[in-house]
């Protein structure tokens, strides 16, 4: 069925009843190109932060569950207006919730892992000639219960649906033209890029850039869905997210990345003996706590030190567990830092370019940065700084890398 597009539409893209208008015009120009479409919708605007700020409102912490039945709501809204919107224009639409589409997902609430999409329903409201609009961030676990996906969660739905429709593609629509090589909010001299390797991609995502979420990219590599990342605000080209040629890997780097939801946690004196670690890190599994940066000091005098970061959304629950262990395993005591900020290089060229670790660091050490945390892959170098050298670190290394965008003159950032 390679005549099927999914395309998704980030909550900016329908953040109010003109831009649903625009973006039914959109689905409707591609549907009257001979496309059958499938549109993933996000909630408008600010509806998801609006509606955890209520839930605030009624208690600091809300239960899991309820927190996905109220979460999903927004989408339920976006949809149905968005179908609306097309139906006026006379075209044929539904307008489905991840329950109807039969995306089946893992027990866990506010993060859940999509286990399965049973596409018939889809496939029959296509046969039939509906434009399909399907509620992003949602699905229903094995146990009947809504769940949500986590942040950037419809990313990963228009590509669950991709993949099991065989679609031609999946597009991404946002508020950007496609991929930059840094936040161009932040550095006004960044490039957008025409092409990106999945991996590239996926390293980018995982490390703070914000335009796709890690899990959508990765089931994109996985189930080979061809992916593009567009402007919702015009027709210019986006960036495709695909294998890349040998003779493209010979750019070093691709892209300078930052994350500040970061927070960075150091355990004292702990035994230097087995299991430990062990412990310490499925105490925290338990608690569905993603644990990124991992390092452990050399050992004295039977001790080592072990630091680690997670996301701030997980703070309280690593102090939790941290409370809990401390003395349990042994260590003196813990202490956490969430004024940090994850800055980071990706590049497909590493591989083959050895030194490119140390002009990072010789970056922050001519902008006098102290590194706190280090990690490599093939790909990427993250380093962790306090967050006030944030946008200094970003801008130092964009310029080192030769990824200015030396046509442009926007000016310096206000």
């Amino acid at each position: 069925m390679n005549d099927i597009v999914v395309q998704k539409y980030g909550g900016s893209s329908v953040a109010n009843p003109e831009r649903i208008k625009r973006v039914a015009k959109r689905v409707v120009k591609s549907h009257q190109e001979g496309k059958k479409i499938v549109v993933v919708v996000s909630a408008l605007g600010d509806t998801t932060d609006e509606l955890i700020s209520l839930a605030k409102q009624i208690t600091d912490d809300p239960p899991e569950r309820e927190y996905d039945m109220l979460l999903s709501t927004g989408e339920q809204v976006s949809i149905s207006l968005l179908a609306m919107a097309i139906q006026k224009l006379g075209h044929p639409v539904i307008s489905l919730t991840g329950q109807q589409v039969g995306i089946l997902t893992d027990g866990v609430h506010k993060n859940a892992k999509i286990l399965s999409v049973d596409s018939k329903r889809v496939e029959q409201e296509l046969e039939e000639g509906n434009i399909v609009i399907v509620a992003g961030f949602q699905g229903v676990s094995i146990d009947n219960e809504i769940t949500t996906l986590g942040r950037g969660g419809s990313d990963t739905t228009a590509v669950a649906l991709a993949a099991s429709l065989k679609a031609e593609c999946c597009e991404i629509y946002t508020d950007v033209d496609g991929v930059y090589t840094a936040d161009p909010r932040m550095v006004p001299k960044a490039k957008k890029l025409n092409s990106i390797s999945c991996d590239e991609m996926l390293e980018l995502a995982s490390l703070g850039s914000g335009v796709l979420q890690p899990r959508a990219v990765e089931f994109a590599k996985i189930h080979k869905v061809n992916l593009c990342v567009r402007s919702s605000f015009n027709y210019n080209e986006g960036t495709i997210i695909q294998e890349v040629s040998e003779m493209e890997k010979e750019i070093v780097v691709s892209g300078v990345a930052h994350d500040d939801n970061v927070a960075k946690f150091a355990l004292y004196d702990v035994p230097d003996k087995p299991g430990v670690a062990t412990t310490l890190f499925k105490a925290l599994a338990d608690q569905n706590v993603n644990v990124d940066m991992i390092i452990q000091s050399a050992e004295r005098n039977s001790v080592n030190d072990i630091s680690f970061t997670t996301t701030k959304d997980d703070l309280q629950k690593t102090i939790s567990v941290l409370d809990k262990l401390t003395a349990e395993i042994g260590a003196s005591k813990y202490k956490y830092e969430d004024d940090v900020v994850k800055i980071s290089i990706v590049g497909a060229g590493m591989i083959t370019n050895p030194g490119v670790a140390a002009m990072m660091f010789e970056v922050f050490s001519e902008e006098e940065i102290n590194i706190e945390m280090i990690t490599t892959s093939e790909i990427k170098v993250s380093c962790i700084v306090d967050k006030e050298h944030t946008k200094k670190a970003v801008l130092a290394l964009h310029k080192k890398f030769d990824l200015d965008d030396t046509e442009s003159d926007m000016g310096s950032a206000s």
